[in-house]
């Protein structure tokens, strides 16, 4: 028996033997919590060969599968013997006011972050985190963005006062998640496959603009990478992201510094009730194109300024902002209430906490 077996069948025993609903949510955090058994499975996905990630993927995640549908199944006859009893003992006064019923919610950011590490993990991308605070080497010098560039303005960029220098290089509030993959490719040898999702800053305020925005980058490094894979990516992405199978991409040439070629990556939507809704669209009657995020093939600068050598290893990124995922998957006009703490509009979008996104059941569940 393999130690998946072995873990497979201890975890269902000890399912299968749990006296109460305490005991239940112990086995959950020890396999499925973010140190669990289980998820620290699913993360080493990233770090294996196409090979092993094509015979261990499968495994792992009918791994998942089983333990979750387990610990549901298990959950609910708890669940329902404990009502039974209580119904057996107590007496219902209509007299008594109605009591208000849960009150919290998951976020639309935070379902949407969900919903992408759940899509890129079953493509073999892991989740890489790095820091808010940022030195001007990592976050502009490294990626190849010249010091003329605008984006180095003050106007654009949050910078610190000169006193907070470290090393001689400035600090500054990161304007993109891309400082996560130069942190990546100087850490660890190739090949690489991670996502990095997280929080950027930009001097900016509008209905699309915040100055504080979430922003999910990926990035591939290995040997032999094309634009083909970036695209098929892409497309894998976005029709798995909106959960449809008439998803039409269009690439534009354009330019990034850090990227070369670079691509602008429209979608096809097309006109409901006066409203865009993505799927099919784009140049047939009736559709049109939208802008969705920017992507290309990693300059050789930048796989160079990380210790690589660019003529044996290529690669792609691509990065677009999750907020603005959000909105157009879920129908919101304006990215500013995101931000307003305001509790109506979060009971009107937000999630319940137990509408976890699975590939199986839908992301957007």
């Amino acid at each position: 028996m393999t130690d998946l077996d072995q873990l497979k069948t201890d975890l269902l025993g000890e399912i299968a033997t749990a006296t109460d609903l305490a005991a239940i949510e112990a086995i959950r955090v020890r396999a499925l919590g973010k140190q669990g058994a289980v998820t620290g499975l699913l993360k080493t996905l990233g770090q294996m060969t196409p090979e092993e990630r094509q015979e261990q993927g499968p495994r792992i995640h009918g791994l998942r599968e089983a333990v979750t549908a387990a610990l549901a199944a298990a959950k609910t006859a708890f669940e329902a013997a404990a009502l039974d009893a209580r119904l057996a003992s107590e007496t219902l006064d209509m007299s008594l006011p109605v009591m208000a019923g849960p009150q919290g919610s998951v976020h639309p950011v935070s379902q949407v972050m969900d919903e992408l590490a759940e899509i890129f993990a079953d493509l073999g991308f892991a989740v890489a985190t790095g820091p808010e605070i940022e030195d001007d080497w990592h976050n502009f010098t490294a990626l190849n963005i010249p010091e003329t560039h605008p984006a180095r303005a003050m106007h654009d960029t949050f910078y610190f006062p000169e006193d907070k220098a470290r090393d001689g290089r400035k600090m500054l509030l990161r304007t993109h998640t891309s400082p996560v993959q130069i942190r990546t490719m100087t850490a660890q040898e190739p090949p690489i496959r991670i996502i990095a999702p997280g929080r950027t800053y930009r001097s900016d305020s509008d209905a699309t603009h915040t100055p504080m925005f979430h922003q999910v980058e990926g990035l591939v490094i290995d040997r032999g990478i094309h634009m083909g894979h970036l695209k098929w990516t892409l497309e894998t992405f976005v029709k798995a992201y909106f959960e449809r199978d008439d998803i039409v991409l269009r690439l534009r040439p354009s330019y990034f510094p850090f990227t070369e070629p670079s691509a602008e990556v429209d979608v096809g939507f097309t006109w409901v009730n006066g409203k865009r809704v993505i799927g099919g669209g784009g140049d047939a009657e009736g559709g049109g194109w939208m802008e969705i995020l920017g992507s290309g093939m990693v300059h050789p600068k930048v796989i160079a300024a990380c210790g690589l050598d660019p003529e044996e290893w290529q690669g792609f990124a691509f990065g677009c902002g999750i907020d603005r995922l959000a909105m157009l998957k879920y129908g919101m006009d304006d990215l500013r209430a995101f931000f307003d703490g305001d509790l109506r509009w979060l009971r009107h979008y937000g999630f319940a906490a137990l509408d976890v996104p699975t590939l199986s059941g839908g992301v957007g569940a």
